[in-house]
This record gives structure tokens, sequence and C-alpha cells, in this order.
């Protein structure tokens, strides 16, 4: 039927599913841009990092502030993982690493570690995390966070002596060693 106008009942009625659908799609898009901005803004809280850009990099990481207390662990999993696996003494010695960060079995955390225990982050997740630690140990002042290089540094080291030599102890491959230089150049690039 048409109107004086015009318009059909049945152009009418397209029209008005159109705008509720636009509608409904700008409501959708600016619950996630809050629900970014309250991701980043927890995130900027527990690392003490303010720069937009370095924020979106941990988000796009898939840190959350659920998982952000992992970010620390980063440079222990990549020396774990720098033969091509993860060995059970390295496990144990990473969950153990993780349970003192009070990371509690079961949550968001723990499942995240899990699956990188599984299956290595990608090269660039251990290059941007890296990034990310060292823009962390610069403005370790409002971040609930608290890390040190020189621990760190440790916990890589010993993570590197989990799997080699005699019961465990002694030996580190070369990938280990090549991942304990890269991280402690890094790190200490940032102490200085």
């Amino acid at each position: 039927m048409s109107n004086a106008d015009g318009i059909t009942d049945e152009v009418r009625k397209r029209e008005e599913e159109y705008f509720r659908r636009k509608d409904r799609e700008l409501i959708e898009r600016m619950r996630q841009s809050a629900a970014s901005a309250d991701i980043r803004k927890g995130l900027e809280s527990a690392t003490g990092i303010h720069d937009a850009e370095s924020l979106k990099d941990l988000e796009a990481l898939g840190f959350t502030p659920n998982t952000i207390t992992l970010l620390p662990l980063m440079p222990v999993l990549q020396v774990a993982w720098a033969e091509g696996s993860v060995s059970t003494a390295e496990r144990e010695m990473i969950v153990s690493l993780a349970r003192a960060r009070d990371i509690a079995p079961g949550s968001d955390a723990d499942q995240k570690l899990q699956a990188w225990l599984e299956r290595p982050p990608s090269d660039e997740t251990f290059r941007k995390a890296g990034r990310l630690i060292a823009a962390m140990l610069d403005h370790p002042e409002g971040a609930e966070l608290q890390i040190d290089a020189n621990d760190l540094i440790t916990y890589c080291e010993q993570i590197a002596h989990a799997s080699g030599g005699l019961f465990g102890y002694g030996s580190v491959s070369a990938q280990e060693k090549a991942a304990l230089q890269q991280i402690a150049a890094q790190l200490k690039q940032r102490q200085a």
C-alpha cells in the first residue's frame, strides 16, 4: 500500500530494519570500544606502561588484566622453547615460578601458560614481549607487577640448566645460550 508520501509499507519496514541494524552495530562498536578501554586501563595499571601503542601491543598479544602476570615469564618461556620443546623439568620449574608469582591453578593466566607450555608463542610474540618488559623496567613506578631484570635473567639461567647435564644440571645448549644472551642484552641495556 502506498502512503501519501509515496513510500510503501514494505519499503518503510525495510528502512526501519536497516536503521535498527545500524543502531545495533553502533552500540556493539561502542561496547567493544569501552571494553577495550577497560582492558588497556587494567594493563596500564598493572605494567606502569602509559604508551598507547605499547598497550595496544599488549592487548594484541592476547594479554588482559587477568593474564598480564604472565608477561614477566615470557623470557623464561623463550629459553625453555629454545630447543624446540619444553622438558618436564623445565615445565615444573616454570609452573613453580608461576605459582610463586601468584598465578593460581585454573586461572585465566594459568590456562594461557598451560597453552604456551604445549605450543610455543611465536617468535614475534617473544620479541614484542621482550620490548614490553623492557618498557616496564624503564617505568617501574606505579606498576602493580614488580619485576627485576636480574631476577628474570636468573630465572632464565635456571631454566636453561634444568634439562641438561648430569641430573639435569650443567649443560646448556647452543640455542639456550643464544636465547640467554639475547634476553640478557635486552634487559641489561635498559638498566644502563
